[in-house]
């Protein structure tokens, strides 16, 4: 696998509303954990359409694993220009922040916001331009966003063998853990 497309909840989705939850760390962790035996085998680009929680949170994990990795790229794929203006300002600096270590970043549609077919649209070129996805979703903690890419995956997947990974909410409290257990022995 050349390009895996990262994606999953959104950070409200998450009970998320600022950038100090401690659950944060975690969710990255696990998604650096996925990502590294992944690289391994010669993943080169991580790409996620850029929406504020596990897209960004991934995003982050890529940039951290490039100085191991020096051949990993990352890009952010929005589904129509300039996202970010619907947001608060400590979101809108985080996100420019990240942007000014992505290697790529293209709004799929040069519009501001007008409908969900933009998100169709982008979602289509994802899954078109990627080996596989990593989905940060928990279908047992009930109905949210992710269950659409989900369902595209799979059917790409029984398709034409399409990678999907997942990481639940029980591999990222197993990261919580291990972490808790660790700081303990300090």
């Amino acid at each position: 696998m050349e390009n895996i497309l990262v994606t999953g909840y959104r950070a409200h989705e998450l009970g998320i509303y600022n950038s100090k939850h401690p659950g944060i760390p975690y969710i990255r962790q696990a998604i650096t954990n996925r990502l590294i035996p992944l690289l391994e085998e010669g993943l080169q680009w991580v790409i996620t359409p850029g929406q504020y929680g596990v897209d960004l949170w991934a995003i982050e994990a890529a940039i951290k694993l490039k100085s191991h990795y020096t051949n990993l790229k990352c890009s952010i794929l929005t589904a129509y220009q300039n996202p970010e203006d619907q947001w608060n300002e400590d979101k809108k600096a985080y996100f420019q922040e990240l942007m000014k270590e992505v290697d790529f970043y293209a709004p799929v549609s040069k519009s501001p916001y007008q409908g969900p077919w933009q998100f169709t649209a982008r979602d289509d070129l994802l899954l078109r331009k990627t080996d596989g996805i990593l989905l940060v979703y928990d279908e047992d903690a009930g109905d949210a966003s992710p269950r659409f890419i989900k369902e595209r995956a799979l059917k790409k997947q029984a398709a034409d063998g399409y990678r999907f990974i997942s990481i639940g909410s029980e591999e990222i409290q197993a990261v919580a853990d291990e972490e808790n257990m660790s700081q303990e022995y300090y």
